[in-house]
């Protein structure tokens, strides 16, 4: 199935089927390519965390009571549910070891294009930090690079997904401890095999015409 082909069929899953399970191996798939995903100058400002047991998926719906407990069975019944993290802060640490990293994986044939991919991304960070003063929206839009990298590919899969803006930030950051880690949550994905109860999956895609979205100067 080509690309094309996935982005028209794929759909957010409404339920799934508890008694399905994703397999090791693919599972294993969708996490490199999240670690793989593109980000601006290669920041890679994110954290992924997976829970694909009842006990890890429990403390992810602790975020979805009250107002979002529409969203419960979505987290509890799903194989497994990833939460995208986001970095608090651009820190020395995380900047130093990106550089590092990419040197022991020979992205520099010399110190001076060591040095220059340096300057280059502090200079972006700083630019959001200082000027712009978004870098916290800056971080989060390189975390939702990961996510669309991450639905195509559950499709490529055969795997449904839900992504889930609708939960409690605050209670999920502090059920994982994740502000103190320096991170907080964006956005979680549920992943499995929808249900028969999935509406859903019977209803046809609707998008605006290809005419009203995209224009050719």
């Amino acid at each position: 199935m080509n690309v094309s082909t996935l982005a028209k069929t794929r759909y957010t899953s409404k339920a799934y089927d508890p008694q399905r399970k994703i397999a090791e191996a693919d599972i294993n798939i969708l996490l490199d390519l999240l670690r793989h995903s593109p980000s601006s100058v290669n920041s890679q400002p994110w954290h992924f965390i997976l829970a694909s047991d009842e006990q890890g998926k429990a403390r992810l719906a602790k975020g979805t009571h009250d107002g979002f407990a529409y969203n419960e069975p979505k987290v509890l019944n799903a194989s497994h549910v990833i939460v995208l993290c986001a970095r608090t802060s651009m820190t020395e640490e995380h900047l130093q070891d990106v550089l590092r990293h990419e040197d022991q994986d020979g992205r520099f044939r010399s110190a001076e294009a060591r040095a220059g991919q340096d300057k280059s991304r502090r200079g972006y960070v700083d630019l959001h930090r200082y000027d712009q003063k978004d870098l916290q929206h800056w971080m989060e839009k390189q975390t939702y690079l990961a996510l669309g990298t991450l639905l195509l590919g559950a499709a490529s899969l055969g795997i449904d997904a839900t992504p889930m803006e609708g939960f409690d930030f605050r209670a999920l950051d502090s059920e994982l401890g994740l502000r103190e880690k320096g991170f907080t949550s964006v956005v979680l994905v549920s992943l499995g095999y929808r249900s028969e109860d999935d509406f859903n999956a019977a209803l046809p895609k609707s998008r605006l015409p290809r005419d009203s979205v995209i224009s050719r100067l």
